[in-house]
């Protein structure tokens, strides 16, 4: 599903097939699907809807959609989960665990933390197969982009909402991936991109939860020319410290300020600190340089992330298991981004927010940063301080 979105790196007819697994997989029978929601709901299909559209709007390789109207004349969409795709998912899993551990035995895949890569794509999975757990991120997406202009979550019907069964707001739509019908609707591609983008980076680095499976099967324009996500099974959250140490390394790349990078670097861990940081600067500004002010359609993203891949290798630089779904979404967004309005390098496009955001954030950590060093000097000269006072006291006590 992800690389569907990336011909630049697999090529075209790859890409075309690879768009399959986003929302055109053979729907399973309604008989199943009828069962599975009276099973689930506790009630038959006509109890709880007026009309149920037996065939399905969209079939993937986990669930498929149907269209329904509630009891009160309200469209939903209703999502259920594949038969046995429970079963299916943990055989996956456990072939990759036995890939891992076999892989990790060599020197050279030691750095990639196999094992804690499966680890976190096991737990994502198992939050994906509990649609109640997919309902509860799409609710706090929403709550978290309530005031966000050009970007609607769908709203979630809870008491048609369990395990196997999700029902959300219905969205009348145009796929983001659909430039033709984008266009005959008159959306403005300039205004999408820089909204598809601005959405991300709130979403990552203002809120740290985002919605990590942004294919263009999970992405609509509706009429206001809003972007409206959905399918939130796979979401990723970063911590406040993370989230400090991307947007720094962003700014970095993006004022062409590579030492910077390269601190930043060092100082989170993320490169050995036995190795040098002026070499690693200047591997920034090897990959840094030849793309920054490129449109999308300019950049040889495949060329790129080999050259990512050999600096991370010549650097020793171990995997980070928290940074690859972000990792992941940015490959995702670009790529969209790219078919949708590829004059625009989205990175440049982002340049203003990323500026904005830091001087809110990163300047009030760095003042409370220094706060907090002055605060333990402070407590550590204490004791002597303290000592000093008590004789005094003493002396003063014996004079009186």
């Amino acid at each position: 599903q992800s690389l569907a979105v990336r011909p630049d790196i697999i090529g075209q007819e790859i890409a075309d097939y690879l768009t399959l697994l986003q929302d055109k997989m053979p729907p399973f029978p309604t008989k199943y699907v009828r069962k599975s929601i009276e099973k689930e709901l506790g009630k038959p299909v006509e109890k709880l809807f007026t009309e149920f559209d037996d065939e399905s709007v969209a079939a993937a390789s986990i669930a498929q959609v149907h269209k329904a109207t509630t009891k009160y004349g309200e469209v939903v969409a209703v999502k259920i989960l594949r038969p046995k795709i429970e079963k299916a998912f943990y055989r996956d899993i456990k072939l990759f665990y036995s890939f891992a551990r076999f892989s990790s035995r060599f020197t050279r895949f030691k750095r990639l933390k196999l094992v804690a890569i499966v680890d976190m794509f096991a737990d994502t999975v198992q939050k994906e197969l509990d649609l109640r757990m997919e309902a509860a991120s799409a609710s706090e997406l929403k709550s978290n982009c309530a005031s966000d202009e050009g970007f609607y979550v769908p709203s979630i019907y809870w008491s048609l909402t369990s395990r196997r069964v999700l029902t959300t707001q219905w969205i009348d739509g145009i796929p983001i991936n659909d430039v033709n019908a984008l266009a005959d609707a008159g959306h403005d591609f300039a205004q999408l991109s820089e909204r598809l983008s601005i959405s991300f980076l709130n979403q990552a680095f203002r809120d740290g939860f985002f919605h990590a499976d942004v294919h263009p099967g999970n992405l609509f324009v509706n009429q206001n020319g809003d972007i409206v996500p959905v399918d939130f099974g796979i979401m990723g959250r970063l911590d406040k410290q993370t989230r400090l140490y991307v947007a720094e390394i962003l700014r970095g790349f993006l004022t062409g300020d590579y030492e910077h990078v390269a601190k930043v670097h060092f100082y989170a861990g993320y490169v050995p600190k036995e190795k040098s940081e002026h070499d690693f600067a200047l591997a920034c500004r090897a990959i840094g340089e030849p793309i920054m002010g490129l449109p999308a359609n300019q950049v040889s993203i495949a060329r790129l992330l080999a050259l990512l891949f050999k600096v991370t290798e010549d650097f020793e630089m171990e995997t980070q298991p928290q940074l690859l779904l972000l990792q992941k979404t940015m490959v995702l967004i670009e790529g969209v981004g790219q078919k949708l309005y590829p004059q625009v390098n989205m990175w440049q496009q982002a340049e203003k927010w990323i500026k904005i955001w830091a001087r809110e954030n990163l300047g009030a950590s760095a003042k409370v940063k220094d706060s907090v060093k002055d605060l333990a000097a402070m407590i550590q000269h204490l004791p002597d301080k303290l000592k000093k006072i008590d004789r005094l006291i003493d002396k003063i006590t014996e004079k009186v």
